[in-house]
Parts: structure tokens; C-alpha cells; sequence
């Protein structure tokens, strides 16, 4: 593969199993995925428009002041990014610049490409002995193929920033380049977890980005520290997101939760927060706009997002597995399908979690019509235990 170079749909999905620090983890998984990295950066097109924007006096000044926030707040997954950095043989500032997103352009009051949406859709299902997550894992087309899990057992003898964490241990589709955390993950505690991103209006600047938050999640224990980590007192989400999750070790009945978190603007110090609870014989669907908290939007965002909402309330109640997946490998939608095919958008992998069979099932193609590529068991035992 020459650099520069797209790639199709292909059966294959790379994992990494890495035991280090956040440093060791990061360099490892820059170096074994150098060639998906380095391609990745050299074709996505995000930099058309993050690069003439940092490379201007007001756009270096909300990359400055977001990466000191973070180095403040969450330092040691700033070492992980540069362990990435080093180990793929890539600029920082690179990587950086995928992490804030539409932050860097919304706070300079630039309009985004309107073309490129790229949410995902996820569906929850709590019924007896059908306890199932499902997510659609969407991105730009030039995205397809640049994905590989990450299987890591992160040790810090020196706990640093909010959390001071000392040791984690997660599975999560990353990305080439990106944060684990951001696409669907579960960690030794037994929180599973997926993310629809959500685009407001107004975004600011020296706040967290919410692939920092995501990358926090992987540590939680409990529902008690994901509420303090996406709320973020003291600093705030930079941006809108949704996260869908369970705990497969929580007593009693199975609960499903969607968080809605709501960026820190006009002078705030923490993040929106609403939380909705799915208890049995409920139901989630979520793609990419706020169904609770009144933020204003990003009215493409929020079309697409409306027509696949729509999509799904036209399937019967899930109550199973299938019901999961022909919701999400529906294309019934021409223009705003819930599984991608277009030129500009793609769903790169589809995630099924079954809390039951306690397994994750990802698809590389459409699972209406194909087989998962792989299953991996929701283990809640670290290594070190």
C-alpha cells in the first residue's frame, strides 16, 4: 500500500495485546500500526481545513490552549498520544488536530462541510435473556480500513492528572491515530460502552476534547465516576457527545444508560449532563442529536440524525439479537441510510454486544448479510489479578 492510498472494504480487523505504560502502550501501538497511521493522516480529508486554520495566529491559540488544558487535566493520555507520535514516526501536532475535531473551526466561527456527516447509530435492547448493544461505527470514507482494536494493560507507579488511575485495562476499536475510546470499548470493570458524537453551535476553546473524556471512561469502575468524568468539573466538555453503556457486573436488574453531555460554553467550568436510564422490557435508540438537553445544534447534523431516528421507530420494539441487527443494517433510507455506502461516508465496523453470552460480535460489512469477523469475550479479569 503506497502512502496516500484509500482502502476498500476488507475482512480484516488487526488487534494489538500491549502491557506498558502510557507512554510503552502508545509507542507500541504507534509502531505496530505505523503504516495504517501514517496513511490515515496523508488521506483524510479533516486536514483541508485544520491545517490552513492552525496554521493562523487565532487557530494556534485554541490549539494552545486545548492542549495545556489537557496536559493539566489528563497528562498521561497526552504521553499515550506521543508514544503514538513517536512509535508511528508522525507530527504530534497531527494527531492533535484529530482530536479537536470540529472544536478548532466552531471556535473560529468557520463553517464546516456541511457533506460530511458522519454519526453513528446505536440501539440498546433489554429483554429477557436478549440483553444486546448494538452500534453502527461511522466515519469518513477515506476512514474505511484505518481501524485496528487495541487489547491494553496500562501500570503508572506515578498516577498523574484528574483521576490519578493507576492501573487500566480495556479493549477498544481505535482509529489509526486516535485516542482508544472513542469507538466501542469495554474495560476489566466491566463497562461496555459506545459514543455518537453531537455537534452544537458553540463550542470553546481551553476545554476537554470529548475523545479525552472517552479515554478517561475506560478507567471507570462505576456509574458515580462516569457521571464526574463526562461533568468535568473544573474545565468542561469541549464538545457535545452521547454515550451508550451498561456495567455487566452490576447487581440486580440489567440497566442500560445514555449519557448526553453538553459542551462547557459562556464561561462554565463543567459539561452538561443528563443521563437516561433503560431498565427491562425498555428500549434505547440514539444517533446524533440531543434528545433531552437543549443545546442548540448543527442543523445537518441533526437531519441526518432525524431521518435514522425515524428509520428506527418504523421497526417494531427490539426484543432480540436480530431485531438489533436489522435495525442497523437497514438501507430502506436513500439518502440517510442507518448502515453507509456513500462516497463520503462509510460504516467501517458494526459492534454487537451481548451482555447475556457476554461476547462482542464486529462485523466488517452489512451483519444483515454476513457473518461477524470476530468475537471477543467481555472478560472482567485484569491480568495482574
Amino acid at each position: 500500500m503506497a502512502t496516500g492510498e484509500r482502502i476498500s472494504r476488507r475482512n480484516n480487523i488487526p488487534i494489538i495485546y500491549t502491557r506498558g505504560t502510557h507512554y510503552e502502550v502508545g509507542f507500541d501501538i504507534g509502531r505496530t500500526f505505523s503504516g495504517l497511521i501514517q496513511n490515515h493522516i496523508a488521506i483524510i480529508s479533516l486536514f483541508d481545513e485544520y491545517l490552513p486554520l492552525y496554521e493562523t495566529e487565532a487557530g494556534r491559540k485554541v490549539y494552545e490552549e486545548t492542549l495545556a488544558s489537557v496536559r493539566k487535566n489528563f497528562p498521561q493520555y497526552v504521553r499515550e498520544m506521543e508514544g503514538f507520535a513517536e512509535g508511528a514516526k508522525v507530527p504530534f501536532y497531527k494527531l492533535f488536530l484529530l482530536h479537536l475535531d470540529v472544536i478548532l473551526p466552531n471556535v473560529l466561527n468557520q463553517k464546516t462541510d456541511q457533506k460530511k456527516d458522519t454519526g453513528c447509530s446505536t440501539v440498546c435492547c433489554n429483554e429477557p435473556g436478549e440483553e444486546i448493544m448494538g452500534h453502527t461505527e461511522d466515519a469518513l470514507a477515506e476512514t474505511l480500513g484505518h481501524f485496528y482494536f487495541v487489547s491494553a494493560h496500562i501500570v503508572s507507579d506515578t498516577p498523574q492528572g484528574k483521576w490519578k488511575v493507576k492501573e487500566e485495562h480495556f479493549t477498544s476499536l481505535c482509529y489509526a491515530g486516535f485516542l482508544p475510546g472513542l469507538t466501542m470499548s469495554y474495560n476489566h470493570h466491566g463497562l461496555a460502552f459506545t459514543c455518537n458524537s453531537i455537534r452544537p453551535k458553540k463550542l470553546s476553546s481551553g476545554k476537554t476534547p470529548g475523545a479525552f473524556l472517552l479515554r478517561a471512561m475506560l478507567a471507570a469502575k462505576n456509574l458515580s465516576q462516569v457521571q464526574q468524568i463526562l461533568l468535568d468539573t473544573g474545565c468542561g466538555a469541549a464538545e457535545g457527545i452521547s454515550v451508550n453503556m451498561t456495567f455487566l457486573n452490576q447487581e440486580g436488574d440489567r440497566l442500560f444508560h445514555n449519557a448526553e453531555v453538553g459542551p462547557a460554553v459562556d464561561g462554565a467550568n463543567e459539561s452538561e449532563l443528563c443521563i437516561f436510564t433503560a431498565s427491562p422490557g425498555e428500549h434505547v435508540y440514539h444517533c446524533n442529536k440531543y434528545l433531552r438537553l437543549q443545546v442548540p445544534e448543527n442543523e445537518s447534523t441533526m437531519t441526518s440524525s432525524n431521518h435514522r431516528h425515524a428509520t428506527m421507530k418504523s421497526f417494531p420494539k427490539p426484543r432480540n439479537r436480530k431485531d438489533v441487527i436489522n435495525i442497523l443494517g437497514d438501507q430502506s433510507d436513500k439518502e440517510y441510510s442507518i448502515f453507509r455506502e456513500t462516497d463520503v461516508t462509510q460504516t467501517i465496523a458494526v459492534g454487537i454486544f451481548d451482555f447475556v453470552g457476554k461476547t462482542l460480535s464486529v462485523y466488517a460489512d452489512n451483519p444483515k448479510k454476513n457473518d461477524p469477523i470476530l468475537v471477543l469475550p467481555l472478560s472482567l479479569k485484569s491480568p495482574s489479578k
